[in-house]
């Protein structure tokens, strides 16, 4: 009794997380400052237990010639919304978001790219489900947040089972209201990410029926302002942090144990869900180059939504996308750091 009403509470929590870039309309949280040398400061917009976590677990906001002022979002459409007003200049989110911000004609520019694998990204069923194949989800209900990595998750997977969206009975509904109607019985599925996988996993309220490993890119971004790329002096500092940002990333996979803890305390997860997250998703994360087949792998997810009209017109995703903080990084096609556990 205790497990089963103790994780739903804590799904609610990170709520302010959504690593992947679910959808939702909410704003920014208070901003916090990082100290640092000299006049500039570089507006970062963060999402709970997200890049300033990571680099301060790192050891990677010592030194800096520039103040970080840093804004936390709930989610990545909110924080891109930002970042299209110029009032934060760099902010991470999933491989979705830019794509309905370049659907919306925002001024954004994707910087710097992360391979991870896809395991995370699941379709859950209630471990007493008959569901044993994806190809079982025609005339089914599912679960999902509108305009997420996981609704992209969805309609790749259906495609892989040779079904489309309209095939299921689609329940648009963001994480706290899924997780209510998944664990009552009021949906056959859910589709979703971690560690909201890692969540219902760990709880025993469900399993997985199909990943999106070799359906879905895996790849997460760094966002600019284009108003702040023209600034050689934020240019500039943009480089010092994305390099900073790849080095702690890199730090992750040899320091999972320790991340996992400094995680949980950040967002408020059980550590032992933090650290299923971590083994299974965030430590395989590397930093790739943003390329040819980057550009022509979100092309792909943008025709997908707006072949379904969830985009209301073409977009051409190479406009979105700035080359400058390549540096010989790998292809984004490089495969990511293996699972462990």
């Amino acid at each position: 009794m205790r497990r089963r009403l103790a994780a739903p509470a804590a799904l609610l929590l990170p709520l302010a997380l959504l690593l992947t870039a679910c959808g939702g309309n909410a704003s920014a949280g208070t901003g916090t400052d990082t100290d640092g040398k000299g006049s500039l400061t570089l507006n970062v917009g963060d999402q709970k237990g997200g890049s300033e976590a990571i680099l301060r677990a790192a050891g990677e906001l010592k030194s800096l010639d520039y103040k970080i002022k840093w804004s936390t979002f709930t989610s990545g459409p909110p924080l891109l919304e930002a970042v299209n007003a110029q009032a934060v200049d760099i902010g991470g989110v999933g491989n979705t978001p830019p794509v309905f911000a370049a659907g919306a004609g925002s001024k954004i520019a994707v910087v710097a790219a992360f391979h991870g694998t896809s395991k995370g990204d699941a379709i859950l069923v209630p471990n007493d489900s008959k569901l044993t194949d994806p190809k079982q989800l025609k005339g089914k209900s599912i679960a999902v947040a509108q305009g997420s990595s996981a609704n992209y998750q969805l309609v790749a997977s259906l495609k892989a089972a040779k079904l489309n969206l309209s095939d299921v009975k689609v329940k648009y509904l963001q994480p706290a209201d899924a997780l209510a109607a998944f664990t009552s019985g009021k949906v056959d599925a859910w589709a979703v990410w971690d560690p909201y996988t890692s969540q219902v996993l760990q709880a025993k309220q469900g399993r997985v029926l199909t990943t999106g490993e070799g359906v879905t890119n895996g790849l997460t971004f760094q966002v600019a302002a284009p108003g702040a790329l023209k600034d050689q002096k934020k240019s500039a500092a943009i480089k010092d942090y994305l390099d900073r940002l790849r080095r702690a990333t890199a730090w992750v996979y040899d320091h999972q144990e320790e991340w996992a803890k400094v995680w949980a305390k950040d967002t408020g997860l059980p550590y032992e869900v933090a650290l299923a997250a971590v083994k299974r998703t965030y430590a395989t994360r590397i930093s790739v180059a943003v390329d040819k087949p980057l550009i022509a792998s979100e092309q792909q997810i943008a025709d997908a939504f707006t072949e379904l009209k969830l985009i209301p017109k073409k977009v051409d995703f190479a406009d979105f996308v700035d080359t400058r903080y390549n540096g010989g990084l790998p292809s984004s096609t490089t495969q990511p750091r293996p699972s462990k556990g």
